[in-house]
């Protein structure tokens, strides 16, 4: 077993990803790679190894024990059966009977194709999974399992199939020592017994997870320092002139040995002068010695290809037949569909809402059968083809998020695309016919369409072919498209087409010529021409017309719809069709697509100035000097005195702390009867000013939940207790002020640089008497202190995908923190996801900001010896949220050694043995099993706990001439300085989002061009001659705006949201008001909005040939902004109502049938019943649709058209037929500027009431 050691960006995941053959296909890669003699392209290596990655990818909706049952049965059994028959032959020849619980697992881990089987159980109790098993993954908005336990959960996926080659990136990330410590042994198990290959890069392991290795390779720079025995790895450097001082983890003492700035202190040659020794020179000691040779005279044998067994290499690229392939992921998809239900029921629930609403509105008993009617007939079908179309939008947002784990799980070849796509379109037909049926059961009847049934179950099956092409439409774009930004564009500009070449906003014989082939592509032509035949060509559509042709043809011929009867099933041939294009569509996209690439280089300004050419610049580097936590006497002076802003140290103390929580529904399904779970039981004690406290216990102990509790951080949830602040009782909105929390989830906005997002943080938490030049001094003071300074200029990105580091952000998330000047900081977990050296950093920022006189609370997991020793006191607590040790940790930890160890039966320490390793060890459940003892109760017995008790009740009374903290505002900074700074950040948010702002230009851009080619000179009024051109004009107006405002709101949905989660950060830390950040936000979309306006107006208006005088176009230019903008900040009230981006496009897509329906389009004002005419005038389309005519063309009294057979004027007929008067002009410019000021207003007012984080 091999351990891979070296500092972030050395290159291990690379080195690991080569060796799994992962690496990205379009890189040069030089050299060879062989397992047992065999070349990389010989076999499937991802298959015969296990990559498992530092990023958990997992289904939230599923649970642990799904997810890893779905995961042994991908990964099949291997070559298990065959060894099983072999050892049975084998037993029976030599008579040996064996254990019977091991036969009994020896046979059921080899059958192939289980569900659930014996192995997972296994596996889960090896990774501590065991007491999760029932919970599911959740996400950052839905609450799930620990961190720790998803990282468990990542490796638990791999092992438990049969890989033999095991390579693992930083899986101890965010563990504690033991659990890592369990872990690794288990690995060790696997490597010696069933003679796996495991190679596993750790960023801070704790000396004795080290001692379990047999083999280190040590990198740095992308080279390989050391590769050999662990034995001789210290005799290496000792004879390079470095030694490893006592009590100090050997793991530590290897990566920072490498370092410019730590190397210094280790050099053991006193006689001799020391010069730094660079990564190249340790490179040429290491190929000199023996290690070294040994390895390349190995490397030169050739290997022995008969020692090889067949099986150990994979050669088939799946392990279950095709056939089980489909079963198992139809199995995981319909699961997926349960978990989901709520958003299928949503959507029919809606569909059956508007089937209502749509059946009352074109009443039977209102309509006629002739030629003026007719077209309400059509109106009605358009429109029920136009919902069931909008209504796969959603699919579009949950393909999507579903890709991520997709691309992982197919690049471990769990299942190719094809058994992913089958199921996903098999599984959703149900959906289809339960929504088309709800649709036309209800409507059919209420409007009134011909009364055959023959007829009923053809609309049924048009209805049901077009709903089952718009999901498979949508989701084949999100298999190319792969974000949400670009998906919802891509959504949109297909549905742009289909709707415009369907054949009813532009007839087809008003197409262009040389685009009239664009009929025949979109689906919609074909389920118009279905529908329309259906109806028009019924028995009682066919009096004869003076023409000599039958009522329903001539209103087919009008609409340019005139085909013959079988035309009916062509159309449903042609349906089918298309669905099958779209979902091998699909199928092609995932099999071809990967996901979007990451890029992780960052490079500091020093770098960039010798890559200039001048070198001088590095030797400011080693000056320096990085001091040891111990040495640092000397320093502190000049490094904490050079600038500290004034404010008051503050206790915080609580006595009897409980929280309760409602018991998850899994819970109870496994027979817990009560209604509450606790998860703190009296948890008393202090945090005091300059004393630097940790939290510790095993993961799941309630670490977090505390910290969350004390610092008012939790939305749900019953606490009970006294929780005081200097003595007074903690009021939530004057503590945000003083206080400051470092997340374990670092949530940053993505597109700013590091020194910009402290900024902004100071720039809105430190009080107005601090002047910029003072502010900015402290800034880079702060920047400096947690040595973010070099990195100043590098963007946030997202979290595994771009930008920072893990280590880097979390320096960030305490740097924003710090710079508030708080006086008491919690911080959870600041330590984990860091190696060794970086860990060491944080913990040494965080303790120059205790030495400041704050007082500071981490919560912490794994510390090597270095770190555990920086705190002064300690809080242990066991799993279930009692206290077990609560007092000073001592010199050396003398103090917590001497009470745990004057317990009866606790195993003493060893000598240089990690003391919180073994603390965490004596206090296990299995250690109070073993030794019948309750640390909590013991705790409760000490004279420890009454001491705890007497100061807490003495810090719990006011130290006399203090007062209780006041401030005269609410927040630090007024009103216009909070909306001046959110307004900065926003701006350089959105310039440097081109995924959003650029694609929505090129979008309306695309739009222009597409409408002003297909309405070719249509909108000039002497071009118009009867009720068709103005139908044409009308359908281009209507199909510009619901285009546009559509694709506004749906791309600025995605964004929000991201920018949501940093916003309940920000809010908790009583940053600014919420209205001053959505005011903010909702300002910074108007240049962007203009520009899309001007853009129009450039191309598209001369194209179509609207009028050039001035009156005419600037109307024409405010209401296209108005418009524009009620859709944005519709899009953005939407996301700020809604738990998640999914329900959020639900609620939209409603929201855009009902627009459409009411627009005044589809049904014209005069003709909507009296009880909906409201509804009506409450649609902003309506508004935008009646101003945008009645400036165009409501002027010409003189200009006569021939209507349905008689001669009107165009205003007379536009007055009479849509009920648009020229008069009511001033009130609809009124309500147009109304719209979108309602919809931001009530943006900001749901982004200041409702909070949808579950904690």
């Amino acid at each position: 077993m091999t351990l891979l050691l070296g500092p972030p960006g050395c290159g291990k995941t690379t080195l690991l990803l080569a060796l799994a053959g992962k690496l990205n296909k379009n890189l040069k890669v030089t050299g060879e790679i062989e397992y047992n003699g065999v070349k990389l392209q010989g076999f499937v290596p991802e298959k015969t190894a296990a990559y498992i990655s530092q990023y958990d990818l997992h289904v939230p909706e599923m649970t642990v024990r799904e997810t890893l049952d779905f995961s042994a049965r991908f990964q099949g059994v291997g070559s298990r059966a065959e060894i099983m028959k072999e050892v049975i032959r084998r037993e029976k020849e030599a008579g040996i009977t064996p254990d019977p619980d091991i036969d009994t697992y020896m046979k059921a881990i080899s059958m192939e194709g289980l569900e659930g089987s014996m192995q997972t159980d296994y596996i889960m109790k090896i990774m501590g999974l065991d007491i999760c098993a029932d919970i599911l993954v959740g996400d950052a908005m839905r609450r799930g399992i620990s961190g720790g336990e998803k990282k468990r959960l990542t490796t638990g996926e791999m092992i438990v199939g049969p890989s033999k080659a095991l390579f693992m990136d930083e899986i101890s990330t965010g563990l504690d020592s033991s659990t890592t410590f369990q872990i690794v042994s288990c690995l060790q198990q696997l490597a010696h017994i069933s003679e796996s290959t495991v190679l596993v890069s750790l960023l801070q392991p704790a000396p004795e997870t080290y001692e379990l290795f047999d083999d280190i390779i040590l990198m740095a720079e992308g080279q390989i320092i050391y590769h050999g025995a662990k034995s001789c790895i210290m005799n290496f450097f000792e004879s390079c002139g470095f030694k490893c001082p006592e009590r100090k983890g050997a793991a530590d003492f290897l990566q920072e040995v490498l370092s410019k700035k730590d190397q210094q202190q280790y050099w053991s040659r006193t006689e001799e002068r020391y010069s730094f020794v660079t990564v190249d020179q340790f490179c040429d000691k290491f190929k000199a010695s023996q290690s070294g040779q040994n390895l390349t005279e190995e490397l030169s044998k050739p290997y022995d290809k008969s020692k090889g067994h067949k099986n150990a290499l994979s050669f088939s690229i799946y392990s279950l037949s095709k056939w089980d392939l489909l079963k198992a992921c139809f199995a995981r998809e319909l699961l997926l569909m349960k978990r989901n239900a709520f958003l299928y029921i949503t959507k029919a629930v809606q569909l059956g809402l508007l089937a209502v609403i749509t059946g009352t509105v074109f009443l039977r008993t209102r309509m006629d059968v002739d030629r003026v009617h007719a077209t309400y007939y059509m109106g009605s079908l358009f429109y029920a083809l136009l919902l069931l179309m909008v209504n796969g939008f959603p699919e579009l947002a949950m393909a999507i998020s579903r890709l991520p784990v997709f691309y992982k799980q197919r690049d471990y070849y769990f299942y190719p695309a094809w058994a992913y796509a089958i199921p996903s379109f098999i599984l959703k037909i149900p959906v289809s016919l339960v929504e088309s049926v709800a649709w036309t059961s209800i409507s059919y009847y209420l409007i009134g369409y011909t009364p055959e049934a023959s007829s009923f179950f053809r609309q049924l099956l048009v209805l049901f072919l077009i709903h089952t092409v718009s999901l498979s439409m949508f989701r084949c774009v999100a298999s190319y498209c792969q974000t949400m930004v670009a998906g919802s564009v891509g959504g949109t500009m297909a549905f742009l087409v289909i709707l415009l070449f369907g054949g009813f906003v532009i007839p087809r014989s008003f197409l262009p010529n040389w685009l009239k082939w664009g009929f025949w592509l979109s689906p919609l032509s074909y389920a118009e021409i279905g529908l329309t035949g259906n109806e028009f060509l019924a028995p009682r559509w066919s009096k004869i017309m003076v023409s000599g042709v039958t009522l329903g043809r001539r209103i087919l011929i009008d609409q340019g719809l005139d085909f013959s009867r079988y035309f009916y099933w062509i159309s449903i041939g042609a349906l089918i069709g298309f669905i099958l294009l779209f979902n091998a569509g699909f199928a092609i996209g995932l099999t071809i697509k990967n996901l979007p690439g990451t890029s992780r280089a960052i490079i500091s300004r020093n770098k960039l100035t010798t890559f200039g050419g001048s070198v001088q610049d590095m030797s400011k580097d080693t000056k320096k000097g990085m001091p040891q936590l111990q040495a640092e006497t000397v320093s502190t002076p000049n490094r904490t005195g050079r600038m500290v802003l004034p404010f008051t140290p503050l206790v915080i103390s609580f006595q009897d702390v409980n929280y309760y929580v409602d018991t998850p529904a899994e819970m109870r399904e496994h027979g817990y009867m009560e209604k509450k779970l606790q998860l703190l039981h009296n948890i008393t004690g202090a945090f005091q000013p300059g004393v630097l406290s940790a939290l510790m216990g095993v993961t799941g102990a309630g670490k977090t939940t505390l910290l969350d509790v004390l610092s008012g951080r939790k939305t749900g949830g019953t606490i009970e207790g006294d929780i005081r602040i200097g003595g007074y009782p903690k009021i939530q909105q004057t503590f945000a002020r003083i206080s400051g929390y470092c997340e374990q989830t670092d949530v940053h906005s993505p597109q700013i640089t590091v020194g910009e997002s402290v900024a902004y943080s100071a720039w809105l938490r430190l009080p107005p008497e601090i002047d910029a030049k003072t502010r900015n001094e402290f800034v880079n003071e702060v920047l400096e202190t947690i040595e973010l300074d070099e990195i100043r200029d590098a963007s946030v990105g997202i979290p595994g995908v771009n930008g920072l580091s893990t280590e880097q952000r979390k320096r960030l998330t305490i740097a924003v923190e710090l710079v508030s000047n708080p006086s008491i900081i919690f911080m959870d977990e600041p330590t984990s996801g860091l190696d060794a050296r970086a860990a060491a950093i944080v913990i040494r920022a965080v303790k120059n900001v205790a030495d400041t006189g704050r007082t500071v609370v981490c919560t912490i997991h794994q510390p090597s010896i270095e770190i555990f020793e920086a705190f002064d006191e300690l809080m242990l607590m066991k799993r279930g949220g009692e206290l077990i040790y609560a007092g000073p940790l001592g010199h050396h930890s003398c103090k917590i050694i001497q009470y745990f160890q004057a317990i009866p039966g606790v195993p003493r320490i060893k000598d240089n043995y990690n003391p919180s390793t073994w603390m965490l060890e004596v206090t296990s459940a299995s250690m109070e099993v073993q030794l019948g003892v309750d640390f909590a109760q013991m705790y409760r017995e000490s004279a420890m706990h009454k001491d705890k008790g007497m100061l807490v009740k003495h810090l719990s009374i006011p130290i006399p001439g203090t007062s209780d903290l006041h401030f005269p505002t609410r927040f630090p900074q007024k009103f216009r300085e909070q909306f001046k700074a959110c307004l900065w950040k926003q701006c350089l948010s959105y310039w440097r989002t081109p995924s959003y702002n650029l694609v929505r230009m090129v979008f309306i851009t695309v739009a222009c061009i597409f409408f002003g080619a297909l309405f070719w000179q249509q909108g000039n009024i002497n071009h118009i001659n009867d009720q068709r051109g103005l139908f044409t004009i009308l359908g281009c107006m209507y199909g510009v705006t619901l285009f546009t405002g559509i694709n506004n709101c749906q791309s600025v949905m995605p964004f929000v949201s991201i920018e949501r989660s940093v916003v309940y950060r920000e809010r908790f830390a009583g940053m600014y008001s919420p209205w001053a950040y959505s005011f903010a936000q909702v300002a910074m979309e108007v240049p962007y909005v203009l520009v899309q306006v001007v853009l129009f107006m450039l191309i598209a208006y001369p194209m179509i040939g609207y009028a050039w005088t001035a009156a005419k176009f600037f109307w024409f230019m405010y209401t296209m902004s108005c418009t524009l903008l009620y859709f944005l900040y519709l899009g953005m009230m939407m996301v700020s109502l809604t738990p998640n981006i999914q329900v959020a496009s639900i609620l939209a897509s409603m929201f855009y049938t009902l627009q459409n329906l009411m627009s005044g389009f589809i049904v014209p004002a005069p003709q909507i019943p009296r009880w909906w005419i409201w509804l009506y005038y409450i649609s902003p389309m309506s508004w935008t649709l009646n101003v945008f005519f009645t400036t165009q063309f409501g002027d010409d009294n003189d200009r006569m058209i021939v209507v349905f057979g008689e001669t009107k004027s165009v205003t007379a007929f536009m007055r009479d037929y849509f009920g648009f008067r020229r008069d009511l002009l001033p009130l609809a410019a009124v309500a147009l500027a109304a719209f979108p000021i309602l919809f931001a207003v009530l943006f900001g007012y749901n982004i200041s009431k409702l909070n949808f984080q579950r904690r």
